[in-house]
């Protein structure tokens, strides 16, 4: 009874294999090989997804990772470099002789003042938490609402603005010409020497060689797989999972978009005194679209860089990291994964000019 049994459900199966195959391969044809590289994608993606032990990261795929290591080789004019650093710290820059670049963008503290708003001429408060110089070259704008497309603006923006340098063009140029060595050192790179556009091209050069390669991540990005630990491993992994990693990517972690501050709720209203700055890049456009709009801010060395966000607002990263998550993810984080994330976060601190910051 039992054969008898087993020869009909054999037969059944078979007919239901014939039925079934050529749906498939006719299911199958309008994708072809697309179909075949969506599935290999899947199965790398399902690898990448990481070899875990006690549930800490062991290993990275092979895979290209949404975060690139920086290249240290520079190709920079080294003259207009070594121009533009004696200009970063010059104070006749301001209209009183007594700001320079490096008052807000130390290279001592990450590139930073670790001020919540840096103080201008006359100790005039400005608007925004200054963001960090370095590697400030791999932004695609200036300024937390862009208004500036390229350092060269930025550098004129500073200058003239009240709240900064709070000069001229005229001003610092007449300054700059009664001086021998300035004179002497344009005319040997410029045709034209001291000018307006010289002077703001040789300070944004020397702020491209700003760059912090050589970090313990870039260096595991570059196949050194022990140069982070299994929990920094953790923490990029939760990096990634969580989304955060949707706008911080790239070779600076960010730096390369714009972004609404308060996409899943409202951080401003929450927060209360709403002021002019926090309108982001609508101060630049004027669209309702734009409203509480900025540039992402890059992460690296940002372990350096506190306080965070435009408004300073944020003294820790264990602060930071929570605001972020409940305002772009609509998530609430364990104090388990703010710790994981931050131990990832440590490992984006570079080198500069050979040495740790």
């Amino acid at each position: 009874m039992s054969f008898y049994l087993s020869q009909r459900l054999i037969r059944r199966f078979s007919i239901i294999l014939v039925a079934i195959i050529p749906l498939a391969i006719a299911l199958a044809k309008p994708f072809g090989k697309q179909s075949i590289a969506l599935w290999q994608q899947t199965q790398v993606r399902q690898q990448s997804q990481i070899a875990t032990v006690d549930n800490r990261v062991t290993q990275v795929s092979a895979v290209k990772e949404p975060i690139q290591p920086i290249n240290p080789q520079l190709e920079l004019n080294r003259t207009k470099v070594a121009l533009g650093n004696q200009l970063f710290y010059e104070a006749q820059l301001s209209h009183t002789n007594t700001i320079s670049c490096a008052s807000c963008h130390n290279l001592a503290t990450g590139g930073v003042d670790r001020l919540v708003r840096s103080v201008g001429v006359n100790g005039v408060v400005t608007s925004v938490n200054s963001p960090t110089v370095f590697n400030s070259g791999f932004n695609f704008r200036q300024d937390w609402n862009g208004r500036f497309e390229t350092l060269e603006e930025h550098v004129g923006g500073a200058i003239t603005q009240l709240d900064r340098m709070a000069s001229s063009w005229d001003e610092v140029i007449g300054k700059l010409k009664r001086s021998p060595f300035y004179n002497k050192t344009f005319g040997q790179i410029y045709n034209d020497g001291i000018t307006s556009e010289n002077i703001a091209d040789a300070i944004a050069t020397f702020e491209r060689s700003l760059i912090t390669p050589n970090s313990r991540f870039d260096k595991f990005l570059r196949g050194d797989v022990s140069a982070i630990t299994a929990e920094e491993k953790e923490g990029y992994r939760r990096f990634k999972n969580y989304g955060c990693v949707s706008c911080h990517q790239g070779v600076n972690l960010g730096g390369n978009l714009f972004q609404k501050f308060g996409i899943m709720g409202s951080y401003f209203s929450d927060r209360g005194n709403i002021t002019e700055a926090d309108f982001g890049r609508f101060n630049v456009t004027g669209k309702a679209e734009d409203l509480y709009v900025f540039k992402v801010p890059s992460l690296r060395n940002i372990t350096l860089t506190a306080p965070y966000f435009h408004d300073g607002s944020a003294e820790t990263l264990e602060q930071a990291i929570a605001i972020m998550a409940k305002y772009q993810l609509g998530r609430e984080l364990s104090k388990e994964t703010i710790d994981f994330i931050i131990k990832f976060l440590t490992t984006l601190t570079g080198e500069y000019q050979g040495k740790p910051l």
